[in-house]
């Protein structure tokens, strides 16, 4: 291109001074000058020009390589801050994921994160100090004047709930992963708190405390609720099998730990089964999805309005009685005729058989949320429960071993004795066999005895009779 452009020009400069040549008879001095000159400065400004109109065709191109980054940036903000409207991704918009984490702050309460693990003294209290890193990276922290003046880190006497944080899968930002108590404030600066348990640790929580698996502590207000969307797995989407979308298996089996027990295997089964199509022969599949053939209002919001920390987020009719969870536009939800919704085997009873609002579309298992709250309570009472059947069963097992340990020592006097005895049976039955053969041998002599005597004794009655008759033939002799 660049041989051909000079070629074009060289042309062009023998055409001008051919031009210029023919044209010098008819022309003065100044018209050749002039034209000598425009034509000396077309070419000496080609080449300035040429570079400008480069210049500005590369400009031009940046301009379009920014304003198609500009869309795209507008689009991918427009993406980020309100989702996919298009639902060809599983992205959720920031707004949203804002209003879940404002949600789970206020089932949360007040938190305090990456607390470090200062040490425990004989009494049992513990101390925690807060991260003095800088809030943003390559700014300097706040000054100590200023944290004194913001008053206790934590307030004293507040009850909290303590979490050993760990490295969860591929988060940078390290989450709660092992429960270690109900903990009361008994002192609190600005950077340092201190915290009492209120209930005597169990064996693994002293352990996790012990081994340096808790050095960075999480405080909460209020224990996290259950839920079953934490372990639905990323990108699955509810379908008609699986209201909920797809469990994520080994998540579950790693919070889990799988295998540890049989109990364990049918706690996982429940949590992997969560959300899956049942028959309603099924007594575990208690919730139904329904289909309003009316119009229908329900009242979702209670005339009482209180903080949870005031007892639960409900009232006793499930209305929501805090606020953060109250609607705005009456307190009430309407449903038109073919919304769909999927609630507890007793409501969908009552809509169907009784108020006739509502048609059954299918039944699904969902598993029964823990309140740890109570379940804390439970386990703990079970605990002191089998605190106090393992102080019984080990005084029992003395008792038995006791009762063993004499069971023994009988077992081997009375084998002594049995020794002794089998020795006296033998010895016994040698004098006996000995006694019977001297028993044989009187007997034998006295009948021999018994016979020499009858016959000493016939001899003797004859001669008797003998001498009577001769005694009684001399008297009468005399006679």
């Amino acid at each position: 291109m660049k041989f051909i452009i000079l070629a074009v020009l060289l042309a062009m400069f023998i055409a001008f001074v051919v031009m210029v040549v023919k044209a010098a008879k008819q022309w003065r001095w100044y018209h050749i000058t002039s034209a000598v000159i425009a034509m000396l400065l077309a070419l000496i400004l080609l080449f300035p020009t040429a570079g400008v109109l480069k210049s500005r065709q590369a400009w031009h191109k940046i301009k379009e390589d920014l304003e198609k980054r500009l869309e795209s940036v507008e689009e991918e903000n427009e993406r980020i801050q309100y989702g996919d409207s298009d639902g060809s991704t599983d992205g959720e918009g920031l707004k949203s994921l804002a209003l879940k984490l404002s949600n789970l702050g206020t089932e949360a309460g007040r938190r305090w994160r990456s607390l470090a693990f200062g040490g425990a003294d004989p009494s049992g209290q513990i101390t925690l100090r807060a991260n003095t890193a800088p809030a943003v990276p390559g700014q300097p922290a706040a000054p100590a004047d200023d944290a004194a003046a913001a008053g206790p880190l934590i307030p004293v006497g507040l009850v909290v709930y303590g979490f050993a944080e760990g490295k969860f899968r591929e988060l940078e930002q390290p989450v709660p992963m092992v429960y270690l108590g109900e903990f009361k404030v008994v002192a609190s600066q600005p950077n340092v708190v201190t915290i009492a348990p209120t209930f005597p640790l169990e064996r693994n929580q002293i352990d996790a405390i012990n081994s340096g698996r808790a050095t960075s502590w999480s405080l909460y207000e209020m224990l996290p609720l259950d839920g079953h969307e934490p372990f639905i797995a990323e990108g699955s989407k509810p379908d008609e099998d699986n209201i909920l979308g797809r469990v994520d298996d080994e998540l579950v089996k790693m919070i889990l730990r799988a295998g540890r027990e049989e109990s364990d295997q049918e706690t996982i089964a429940n949590y992997l089964r969560d959300g899956q199509r049942g028959s309603p022969e099924d007594p575990a599949a208690r919730w139904i999805k329904i289909r309003f053939e009316e119009k229908y209002s329900i009242d979702v919001d209670s005339p009482e309005q209180r903080g949870a920390l005031e007892g639960g987020f409900f009232d006793n009719n499930g209305r929501a009685v805090d606020s953060s969870l109250q609607r705005a536009d009456g307190g009430s939800i309407s449903f038109a005729v073919g919304d769909e919704l999927i609630v507890k085997e007793e409501a969908a009873k009552l809509l169907i058989d009784q108020e006739k609002v509502a048609s059954l579309v299918d039944t699904y298992y969902l598993r029964p949320l823990n309140d740890y709250r109570y379940v804390l309570r439970r386990i703990r009472l079970q605990i002191s429960e089998l605190d106090i059947r393992i102080a019984e069963m080990e005084y029992e097992k003395q008792v038995l071993e006791a009762a063993r340990d004499a069971t023994v020592s009988m077992l081997e006097k009375g084998q002594t004795e049995k020794l002794k005895l089998e020795q006296d049976l033998a010895q016994h039955q040698v004098e006996t066999k000995a006694l019977k053969q001297y028993f044989d041998q009187v007997r034998e002599s006295l009948r021999q005895t018994k016979e020499a005597t009858s016959v000493l004794y016939r001899d003797n009655f004859v001669k008797l009779r003998q001498i009577q008759q001769l005694a009684a033939a001399a008297m009468l002799t005399d006679t």
